[in-house]
């Protein structure tokens, strides 16, 4: 500890100084860490005399010279830090005193729960149960400094899709005393003390019909006020109203601008006026409703003439409300669905507008620039989503975004000059704490992940989490589950689709149907099967070394998604496998087929019931109910997630028999029969500017191209065919409104080339988001010999996963059998 500075001793409580007059969320965030210090020490950390405390703490937007001058004294940077937003300076100086500088409320506030980040304190200790380890001592080096601030100035959350998860969580269990519908300002404030452990200061309230609007609750509002968090609207909730909850057509009539203006401008006037002395992000334009196009326009013309109106009265509305400089005031465009359209048509959004591009629901960005323009005064930022409602499937239930996809997504808006303002998309925070931090921490510091880092990360979470030991053997499992998912997510594994023609489908959903797994290359749907069970196992070993404190942590952070996503594809794949020998053939199989087609049922069954068993246990169990009505295996009532369709039903005592005698069957390993297959980061050589990305794809290794970049391949083939070339891209959208191509040449010979540009909701378009890849097919011919593949880049954002020269061009299967499979 030579060199060290004591900043807890053991014996008595950590002291601190501060301002009088310091901002509230200060206040807040001492609380907190006081809290924090409760947890790690024993003892609440407490306030001193400037003289006495180890801990001296300046918000410098409100310091005297003095302090500035002091403060220089001892080294800080304050005219860096002052010259910044949300910045914040940890040093420690010669008298052995830690020095928390922050240029505003919120960076003191991010600088003071940093303390209690490196006293070893998780940002999910409520959300995920997770008590730290108790110290006996804290200590910091005598030469520690740090000085941090975001690289995007909004960073927040959307609370969308609530209506399974936090709403009744919220008002059946944590607020009992609210009315249905309610999530209250104590719900929020465990929310908004989230986001300011997250260094976030953004959220766009919850707003589904069935909920409260966030204005009609009391105290909510100000509860945001009093962590720091700036409250904005969705892409369909202009000037800060919640039209689901909020507009009343008895009273107020049609939500239509063309016949109803004055009504409308009046019901924008009303929350303008109420809201107006707070810190917000005001979004302008208009839509329908909920979500919908606007009313009263059919042409594009009428709807560009129209919304072109609405902008323009709801600016004069700003002007009169908020600030008389309208361009001061924040404000977000979200050119979502059909407003792209209209805005490409000649809309004009004001430049002092930050507009907000978005993904295409399933995490792949879509724009990230306007035409012939890429800077604005307004800026321009992103809208993102981990969870979603709609076509082709919902995934509201896990999240399974894979974090190279969040990585290369956001990484690519940030280039891009999206750095205004992000948000993301989650209905509950809890099954998306390891995404949700990775985007902040991006966020926060672009600078702090590479492409080579990304699994770094993930390490470093988990071992920050559950200890150096778990955290070290939990990372190839949780690397293991993001591919898996990333093959399938969890939700989709019923082949099913939402939003289809009602009339020919009920509830407008397709039925299930037998996955495109199939029993190729060996056997990739058993082998899928057994890389779930080996993770399966994983999960539970290491649960075992897992500290009693933490096991609530564990199982809502680890081992309730990789067990219910097993549980799905066996539930699935299982009744796949039954249904395969009821066909009633008369072959080799007919004295067999019955008893396979039982145990399957029974697995299937069982990974049935035992989806429903940990959930329940989520529900009712964990953290003593804490969490009761947070969790479903059901989101939305889907088909996904029924009991599965079996030809045969055995009891429970039967399945179980079946269950427990079935021989352990032979590993499935990769046969490549008639194919030679390669992940994309086993290229032989590659272009200046090409990088592999981790946990991306169903390699995990995905590689993105810079425009005319290429990878090269070196192969050998033992016949003379007229064959197929597939190659597997990361299905992403041409961002800069032009196309995305690739080309493909075998020996130097003439390029192939081939577009995966796909437009919005187009059957193609499904099938590769569902499936995480866009495959391209190439016939080739091919002679005997050693080969040159060459891959190249036509456009931007192509990113390759894998390909395949398959000597049976009509082959049905579903995973490429590269080592990435093994």
């Amino acid at each position: 500890m030579a060199g060290d500075i004591v900043w807890y001793d053991g014996h008595y409580p950590i002291t601190y100084t501060v301002h009088k007059k310091c901002k509230l969320v200060v206040r807040t965030a001492l609380d907190m860490f006081s809290d924090d210090m409760q947890d790690v020490t024993g003892m609440k950390a407490i306030q001193s005399s400037p003289t006495t405390a180890k801990i001296q703490i300046t918000q410098l937007d409100i310091a005297s010279n003095s302090t500035k001058k002091s403060l220089k004294s001892m080294n800080v940077p304050v005219d860096e830090i002052a010259s910044k937003t949300e910045c914040f300076d940890i040093r420690t100086n010669k008298s052995g005193t830690i020095l928390i500088t922050g240029s505003d409320g919120r960076g003191t506030a991010y600088g003071i729960l940093e303390l209690s980040r490196m006293a070893g304190v998780s940002p999910w200790t409520w959300w995920a149960d997770s008590k730290p380890q108790h110290k006996d001592i804290l200590t910091i080096n005598d030469n520690f400094n740090t000085t941090q601030s975001p690289s995007v100035k909004y960073r927040g959350i959307f609370i969308n899709d609530e209506d399974w998860s936090l709403q009744p969580w919220s008002w059946k269990i944590y607020e009992k005393e609210n009315k249905t519908g309610c999530i209250g300002a104590k719900t929020y404030k465990q929310i908004f003390k989230l986001l300011l452990r997250l260094r976030a200061n953004t959220m766009w309230p919850a707003m589904h019909r069935g909920t409260v609007p966030f204005y009609f609750v009391n105290g909510n509002k100000e509860t945001a006020d009093s962590c720091g968090i700036i409250i904005g609207t969705s892409h369909c909730e202009p000037l800060m109203r919640n039209n689901v909850g909020e507009w009343d057509v008895v009273k107020r009539g049609n939500f239509n601008y063309v016949t109803n203006g004055k009504n409308v401008r009046d019901y924008w006037a009303e929350r303008l006026k109420e809201v107006a002395r707070y810190d917000n992000l005001y979004t302008i334009g208009m839509r329908g409703i909920h979500d919908g196009s606007m009313e009263g326009v059919k042409t594009m013309q009428e709807k560009t003439i129209w919304l072109q109106n609405a902008i323009d009265d709801q600016r004069e509305l700003l002007k009169k409300y908020v600030n008389k400089d309208v361009a001061c005031i924040p404000q977000v465009f979200v050119p979502y669905k059909e407003v792209l359209q209209i805005m490409e048509n000649g809309l004009k959004v004001p430049e002092d507008v930050t507009l907000l591009w978005c993904d295409d629901n399933y995490g792949y960005m879509t724009r990230l620039k306007e035409k012939n323009e890429q800077q604005r005064s307004g800026g321009a930022g992103v809208y993102y989503h981990m969870s979603y409602w709609g076509r082709p499937h919902d995934y509201l239930w896990l999240c399974t975004t894979q974090p190279g996809l969040v990585y290369s997504e956001m990484k690519q808006a940030y280039d891009n000059n999206a750095r205004k303002e992000w948000i993301v998309n989650i209905h509950n925070p809890k099954p998306a704490a390891y995404q949700l931090e990775l985007f902040m921490d991006m966020a926060w510091n672009i600078n702090s992940i590479s492409p080579s880092t990304i699994n770094n990360h993930l390490g470093n979470w988990l071992i920050r989490e559950f200890g150096e030991n778990a955290g070290k053997k939990l990372l190839p499992v949780m690397l293991e589950y993001y591919r898996l998912c990333g093959i399938r997510k969890p939700e989709h594994m019923g082949w099913t689709q939402v939003e289809l023609d009602k009339a020919t489908n009920v509830r407008g959903m397709s039925w299930i149907k037998d996955t495109e797994f199939s029993n190729e290359f060996g056997g990739e749907m058993d082998r899928y099967l057994e890389h779930y069970a080996d993770i399966k196992k994983a999960i539970e070993d290491i649960k075992g070394t897992i500290a009693k404190e933490k096991r609530d942590a564990y199982f809502s952070h680890i081992e309730y998604g990789v067990c219910a996503s097993a549980d799905m594809a066996t539930k699935m794949l299982e009744a796949q496998r039954a249904r395969s020998f009821a066909t009633g053939q008369v072959n080799a199989t007919l004295w067999s087929r019955d008893s396979v087609m039982t145990l399957a049922s029974a697995k299937s069954m069982e990974a049935y019931h035992d989806i429903q068993n940990i959930t329940d246990y989520y529900n009712n169990k964990m953290a003593g109910g804490k969490w009761k009505y947070s969790m479903t295996s059901m989101p939305r009532d889907l088909f996904a997630f029924y009991p599965p369709m079996l030809p045969i039903m055995p009891s429970d005592s039967i399945a179980k028999e079946m269950i427990i005698k079935s021989a352990v069957a032979k590993r499935h390993t990769i046969k490549i029969n008639d194919a030679i297959a390669m992940d994309a980061c086993q290229y032989s050589s590659a272009t200046a500017g090409a990088y592999t990305i981790q946990a991306l794809g169903h390699s995990m290794n995905a590689v993105a191209l810079p425009k005319e970049g290429y990878l090269e391949y070196e192969f050998e083939s033992d016949r003379n065919a007229d064959t197929m070339l597939r190659v597997a891209v990361i299905p992403t959208q041409p961002n800069d409104d032009g196309d995305i191509r690739i080309a493909i040449n075998i020996d130097g010979k003439d390029y192939t080339v081939k577009s995966y540009k796909e437009k919005d909701r187009s059957e193609q378009w499904k099938l590769n988001v569902l499936r995480g890849q866009a495959v391209l097919l190439f016939p080739i011919n091919i002679s005997k010999g050693h080969h040159t593949l060459s891959i190249k880049a036509i456009d931007n954002h192509v990113e390759v996963d894998q390909w395949m020269i398959d000597f049976i061009k009509d082959r049905h299967f579903y995973v490429f059998p590269t080592q990435s499979d093994n």
